[in-house]
């Protein structure tokens, strides 16, 4: 049972093999039996019963026949671009075939500035009607360029599941302005980004989100302001109405129906979250009407009653925010005509950046596109989800992965519910939220904290004995994390969980403290088969100074550029970004440390001081030298060029550094026999980790047994589930 997941990575299985001949041959014959089940299955298509269905197997031979096509018809092309490529460049060497010079000859009245001013003219009114067009691409370019030097790596999967425009893109909210730049970057179709109206706003920020399309809207929360007094939520005695009763409070002066209310809510458990209720009657001064519909639909139908005191149904707040009425149509109508004209456009549909491991609760702005564009111009929209999925993102040299998951679409037959408007509108609606939510959650990985996640990424290297690929790694830190939540709502954890996790999170403290990477852990020495930890001292005598020469010499090298040409910018990012992290965590209600908000402001700083810092070595070498003008062009081209090489040098350097702390730390005798045992320790870890996998992974269903996971299909069982257990 434990094979087929493990074969999936080709890992542990290879250990035990020859060891038990009577199991090898049945897991060949299971392989032989898999094989031929796929082969079976995968020239047609099946229906729910089971029979072959000759619709389906028309259209899979006509998607096959189109997909032919597409590549023949790209190779054609790429063929056709490399050609004229060659005989442009033929017509250009040999002036007897060069048609504008055989045209001079022909007609000597025709100067040759004649047909430069008339190319030039062409080129000026193809740069006037397509300047949008060449903005943007010129932007994404800009922007492959800067992710190139704050990312080590941008890795993008899935890239098959964007469909051709018009589409509407999903995406997770993790690192503010990163997040629309790497999906402009990564995505192969043009796209609008739906940006908040207070960026569109600011500096260069706003500048740039006018290169990129974008489509500014207004969000309630950026006009928010501190409203007067305390208030308290009260229930009526059949709890069907939820009311807000406030103390020194003017409700009549500071509310409308349809305004909102942003108060923190501390129940009789302890825990505290911020929570919006929407205004559907102001009563009084002191008293007015939620409309508990709404925010049952938000949160639960039986959140209330959940979280309030069983002895007193009320729960104090201390303030509360005012979050006035926005008038959405004009810009849905915006968005809903770029649709329907064949373009894409992408939404952040938590409303705002955070840097929490979960998603926020979901605005339904993005359904009611969706519906909107079915119900007026009866285009069913793709939805795709897209999972941005950063690691240590707010540091230089970051690595980001892109998943493009599978689109979703509206069921046409909910149409007429939604045009019944009030109730069933809210509840179509909210159905297809649940849907977006389930595939959002299926191309990132969501745990409780950032302790489980540090846990599932360390259980992760554990598992793992060779390099796998992003996606691999994708799948397989999912797998590990919902098998977590799963034992967390376990009512009686598996023997051994608690102390296998216990002893991870002591092997993560212990390298936290020793100041070395979960990498760098088999480079100290190897382990014997009796788990005795057996370096070759004479080796290591003659390593050890070797390895710590040759890193001090790589830093002293990459220390030159880096001191040239970026110290100066990355001294002033890093504490910019540091001040504005702060600052942002002061005025959020949502980020856990404000990460999301400190690579961005970091990149947007450098995009305007490196080019200053170019043009402050060139004023003092055209003050201060006596090159002459062609020497400081050659100079003032290649300063961009050094600075961009100067990146990769830092690097090389940075990571030169972090490998020399452990060998620095070998040579004192306090910290090397703790050094001495970590390879040790991390091999029983590997070992007790695949045996309690082992044991208990049969228990976990499909994300133990099968090969290829439909996370979509996942994460709307475990909704379900919960809601049935409620």
């Amino acid at each position: 049972a434990f094979d087929p997941y493990l074969n999936l990575f080709c890992l542990a299985r290879i250990d035990d093999r020859g060891k038990n001949p009577a199991s090898d041959d049945r897991i060949r014959q299971r392989r032989a039996a898999d094989r031929s089940r796929r082969n079976r299955y995968s020239r047609r298509e099946v229906n729910f019963s089971g029979t072959p269905d000759a619709a389906a197997e028309r259209r899979t031979t006509a998607r096959r026949s189109t997909m032919a096509l597409h590549s023949k018809s790209s190779q054609f092309g790429h063929t056709k671009i490399q050609l004229v490529f060659l005989w442009l460049l033929i017509l250009l060497a040999v002036d007897s075939l060069n048609p504008v010079k055989i045209v001079l000859h022909v007609f000597p009245w025709i100067a040759p500035w004649h047909v430069a001013s008339c190319a030039a003219s062409l080129i000026g009114y193809i740069l006037v009607a397509e300047l949008k067009e060449i903005l943007y691409y010129a932007t994404k370019v800009f922007f492959h360029v800067v992710l190139s030097i704050f990312f080590r790596d941008i890795e993008a999967i899935g890239l098959q599941n964007a469909p051709h425009p018009p589409a509407i893109f999903v995406v997770n909210h993790a690192n503010q302005f990163i997040d629309g730049v790497v999906l402009m970057t990564t995505c192969p179709n043009k796209i609008s980004l739906l940006v908040a109206e207070k960026s569109w706003r600011r500096r260069v920020i706003g500048d740039i989100a006018w290169l990129m399309g974008c489509v500014p809207i207004k969000r309630p929360q950026d006009s928010a302001r501190r409203g007067t007094g305390t208030a308290r939520m009260v229930l009526d005695k059949k709890e069907t109405e939820m009311y807000l009763e406030g103390t020194g409070t003017r409700f009549t002066k500071e509310f409308q129906p349809k305004d909102k209310v942003r108060m923190r809510l501390v129940s009789h458990t302890g825990t505290s979250d911020m929570f919006l209720f929407k205004v559907a009657q102001v009563v009084s001064d002191v008293r007015l009407r939620v409309d508990k519909a709404a925010f049952d639909e938000v949160y639960g139908a039986d959140f209330v009653s959940d979280v309030l005191s069983p002895n007193q149904k009320n729960i104090t707040f201390d303030t509360f925010d005012v979050l006035k009425y926005v008038d959405h149509s004009e810009i849905y109508s915006k968005v809903i005509d770029l649709l329907s004209s064949g373009g894409s456009i992408s939404i952040f549909p938590e409303g705002g950046s955070h840097d929490r491991t979960d998603l926020l609760p979901l605005k339904v702005g993005v359904a009611l596109i969706a519906y909107a564009a079915l119900d007026t111009h009866d285009i069913n929209v793709p939805i795709v989800p897209v999972g941005l999925n950063y690691f240590r993102a707010h540091r230089f040299r970051a690595r980001a992965v892109v998943e493009y998951g599978t689109p979703i679409y509206i069921d046409t037959g909910t149409l007429a519910q939604y045009q019944k408007g009030g109730a069933e509108r809210r509840r179509a609606c909210g159905n297809l939220m649940d849907s977006i939510e389930d595939s959002m959650r299926s191309v990132i990985v969501t745990t409780p904290d950032y302790a489980a996640l540090r846990l599932i990424y360390a259980a992760r290297r554990l598992f793992v004995r060779r390099d796998i690929s992003a996606a691999q790694k994708q799948d397989l830190n999912r797998r590990f994390a919902d098998g977590y939540t799963q034992i967390l709502q376990m009512d009686d954890p598996p023997a051994g969980f608690l102390e296998l996790k216990e002893r991870i999170e002591e092997y993560q403290e212990e390298l936290s403290n020793l100041g070395i990477k979960d990498y760098q852990v088999p480079t100290l020495g190897y382990v014997d088969e009796d788990d005795k930890y057996a370096p070759d001292e004479v080796l290591n005598k003659i390593q050890i100074p070797y390895k710590i020469l040759h890193m001090v010499l790589v830093l002293t090298l990459s220390s030159i550029p880096f001191i040239m040409f970026n110290m100066p910018v990355g001294l002033a990012a890093r504490y910019y970004g540091k001040y504005r992290r702060a600052k942002a965590l002061s005025e959020s209600k949502v980020k856990v440390r404000a990460n999301d908000v400190r690579m961005s402001e970091m990149v947007k700083l450098s995009i305007v001081l490196v080019p200053s810092l170019w043009a402050f070595y060139a004023t003092v070498l055209l003050l201060c030298t006596d090159l002459d003008r062609h020497a400081l062009a050659v100079v003032l081209f290649l300063l961009p060029v050094c600075s961009y090489v100067g990146v990769f040098f830092t690097e090389a350097g940075v990571i030169d550094f972090k490998d020399l702390r452990p060998y620095l730390m070998r040579l004192y005798p306090s910290t090397r026999k703790r050094m001495n045992c970590l390879p040790r320790t991390r091999r029983g870890l590997e070992r007790e980790l695949r045996a309690f996998i082992k044991e208990h992974g049969p228990k976990m269903g499909e994300i133990f047994y099968d090969k290829e996971v439909d996370w979509k299909n996942v994460q709307e069982q475990r909704r379900l589930s919960v809601i049935k257990k409620d």
